[in-house]
Order: C-alpha cells, then structure tokens, then sequence
C-alpha cells in the first residue's frame, strides 16, 4: 500500500472514531447541527489530506532526475522481459491449450515440468465430460499459469485405481507433482449441465490451482442458471470419500 493510502486509511480510522465519539455526545442531548459540522469538516479535511499527498508524489516525480528515471525505467522493463520468459517456458510446456496425453505414463512426467496441473480423467461415452471440454479448453487460453490436459480413463486402469475415481468425469487438480484435491461430477458447480466458464473458474481458484482474481468466499452469478445448487467447497481432498457411483449411471 502507497503512503498515499496508508495515511488516508489510517485518517478515516481516526475520523470513525471522532465521529462515534460525536454522535455518542449528541444521543446524550447535543444538536446534530453539531454533527452534521463536525462530519462536513472532516470530510473537508480528508480532501484536503489526499490533495496535499497527492501534491507530494507529484512533486517528488518532477524531482526526479534522470538517472533515477533511467533506473525506474530499466526495473519496468526488466520486469517486463522476465514476465515475457515465464510466459515462453510455460508455452514451452505444453500450457496455453487443452490437450489430451496419450497414457497414464506421460501423466507423471506432465505434472512433473509444471507446478499448476489441471487432469480431466474422461470417457468418450460420458456426455458431460464434452461440456467440460468446452469450459477447460476456455480457461487453458487464459490461464497459462497452469497446465490443462485430459487423459482417457479406459487407457490409464493403474492410475484411475490409484487416484481412487470413480465417478466421470473427475478433474484431478496437481500442485507441484502432488494431488492436492479433484472436482467430482458437477457438484461443485452448481449440480447443472449448464454452469458457465466463470463458476469453473472459480471453483479452480478456490484449489489455489489458477491465479484467481475474484472473490473466493461465493461462485460467480454471472451466467449462471437461477437456481443453481452449489456444495460448500471443502478445501480437503475429497479422496478418501469412497464414491461408488458413475457419471453413466447416477450423473449422466
């Protein structure tokens, strides 16, 4: 936080204050004229606060000379450069698109080179596991922070044995080479065939899987059908649940 803000946060806390202190006066009996005064010139005060800072950041950047120009100049651009070869190395790997890995052997050397995996384990004859595809080949575009891939669960036996799924499709969510939770069914998105990109988005958020810049504590609306019912996500691994159901049979 700039001292810009620091100082205007911690004047408001200060003027909360003040003000409860006022209005405790005036409930004993005093005006609120009083308050109404008391309040304008605080919030004149506060204006006048922000302006003589803002002056002062200002004032400071004329001041610059250009050598310490030429120094914030470099630190952006080297920012720059090195946010442009992380991108490269992830495209490098595999990110930036959705895509399928031929057998459960090139699943660990996948979760292996990226530290954000995303694993949809599916079944040609599962519908829903083609309304996944659409939302994760969406999100893989946008998020090339983490890797995004699907493997046949009729090609990887040991591996669907090992991770326990039973229910397709099943999204395995790896954080450095570990399995740290799975999103099973729909339920976690709202029990619809029709949840949107953004619920999905933010039930991968909620795992830390994806930089998530919305907010955590409840699902986007956005796009969403009314009347959607959503599980409260645990952020647990659901592992250990012993689910005995399939998607043909209880979520198809």
């Amino acid at each position: 936080m700039s001292d810009i803000a620091s100082g205007f946060v911690i004047f408001l806390l200060q003027t909360n204050i003040e003000v409860e202190c006022v209005q405790e006066e005036a409930m004993a009996g005093q005006s609120m004229d009083i308050v109404a005064k008391v309040l304008e010139q605080q919030v004149l005060q506060s204006a006048r606060l922000v302006e003589e800072q803002l002056d002062a950041e200002l004032e400071k950047l004329e001041k610059m000379d250009e050598d310490e120009l030429e120094k914030l100049k470099e630190r952006r651009l080297e920012a720059l450069k090195k946010a442009q070869k992380q991108k490269q190395e992830w495209l490098s790997k595999g990110h930036g698109e959705y895509r399928e890995i031929p057998s459960e052997k090139d699943f660990f050397s996948e979760v292996k080179e990226s530290k954000n995996v995303v694993c949809h384990f599916y079944r040609d004859s599962t519908f829903r596991c083609k309304i996944l595809d659409k939302h994760l080949s969406a999100l893989a575009k946008k998020h090339l922070e983490t890797k995004f891939i699907k493997l046949n669960v009729e090609k990887a036996p040991f591996l669907t044995e090992r991770l326990r799924i039973k229910v397709i499709p099943t999204m395995a969510l790896v954080k450095d080479g570990k399995t740290k939770d799975y999103v099973v069914g729909f339920a976690d998105l709202g029990n619809t065939d029709e949840f949107s990109t953004e619920v999905l988005e933010w039930r991968l958020g909620c795992a830390d899987i994806i930089n998530y810049s919305g907010n955590l504590l409840e699902p986007p609306t956005t796009g969403q059908k009314s009347g959607s019912k959503f599980t409260k996500v645990d952020k647990k691994t659901i592992r250990g649940k012993g689910y005995d159901s399939d998607s043909d049979s209880d979520d198809d």
